[in-house]
């Protein structure tokens, strides 16, 4: 087996769209199973063994920009109607997603390209099978698609030369978190984790910091994530913001509940018994097919 490494640029291609999306790391590949043959005569004759192509497997890690994140919060999400356009002194649409079964959301093609373009490889229709979304503080905001798919790869045929993305990149520094309705200020770092094989299930990831008991609550009504890109041109005009937007959680495990004397940092596990929304702000308008 062999492992697409660190010389790899990751593009996304949907009906309307083809995006190359920042590199961080990714392990995209053939999934691979054989077919075994065994020997007509025990003891005797031949084993064979046949290759067998089974489609894609691996995942893509990358920083959202405000160019991507519209696009990959839709394939992690999946779409929920048309964007809606916001009349203010520039052009403005809010996309509003949400969390969905793979099966029901929309396909699209991996071309990974390899040592500047010498090797191309294209997978088609692909899905995400899961995510993380990943805030940190001091890190970029980065998305973990685990994607999936049946048809086996080719080598992509054409020269396309494919813009590489420089946007803007979200940071874990700008990302303010509110649990029903209040800020918290001790929250370190979140992951939002979904699978969809067999139906979906999610979890929240809420890396804090505890030093005064226990300040967060075992069942959460509401807790909404707002990043933004803080500059002044974006202020009061929504572009630059995303936000997240998570019902009903219930705690699962809490690896601060330990005995110290001092400040502990460490994660609570959270079970989403609700729903997951996302609002999206990007001056390009992103269309329902994609």
């Amino acid at each position: 087996m062999r492992v697409k490494g660190c010389d790899c640029a990751i593009v996304i291609k949907t009906v309307s769209r083809t995006m190359d999306v920042p590199y961080t790391e990714e392990t995209i590949r053939e999934a691979v199973s054989l077919l075994y043959e065994e020997a007509a005569i025990e003891g005797d004759g031949t084993c064979r063994a046949v290759r067998k192509s089974g489609g894609v497997t691996g995942c893509v890690v990358t920083p959202l920009t405000m160019s991507t994140a519209p696009l990959l919060l839709y394939l992690a999400m999946g779409y929920t109607g048309e964007p809606l356009h916001i009349t203010v002194s520039r052009e403005i649409y809010k996309y509003s997603l949400k969390l969905m079964p793979s099966e029901n959301s929309k396909g699209f093609d991996v071309i990974q390209d390899r040592s500047g373009g010498s090797e191309r490889i294209l997978y088609e229709g692909c899905r995400v099978k899961g995510f993380e979304l990943r805030f940190a503080r001091e890190e970029a905001i980065k998305l973990k698609l685990d994607i999936t798919g049946k048809q086996e790869p080719f080598y992509y045929p054409y020269e396309d030369t494919f813009a590489k993305e420089t946007g803007e990149m979200f940071n874990g520094d700008n990302v303010k978190y509110e649990i029903n309705g209040k800020e918290y200020k001790n929250i370190y770092g979140l992951t939002l984790a979904s699978r969809k094989e067999g139906g979906t299930r999610t979890e929240l990831w809420i890396k804090r910091s505890l030093d005064n008991g226990s300040d967060v609550p075992d069942i959460i009504d509401e807790i909404v994530i707002t990043a933004e890109l803080l500059r002044e041109k974006y202020e009061n005009r929504h572009f630059g913001t995303f936000r997240i937007t998570v019902k009903r959680l219930v705690l699962t495990s809490d690896e601060t509940s330990v005995n110290s004397a001092g400040a502990v940092l460490g994660q609570l596990r959270y079970y989403v018994a609700g729903t997951v929304s996302t609002e999206v702000f990007s001056t390009t308008s992103l269309h329902a097919g994609c």
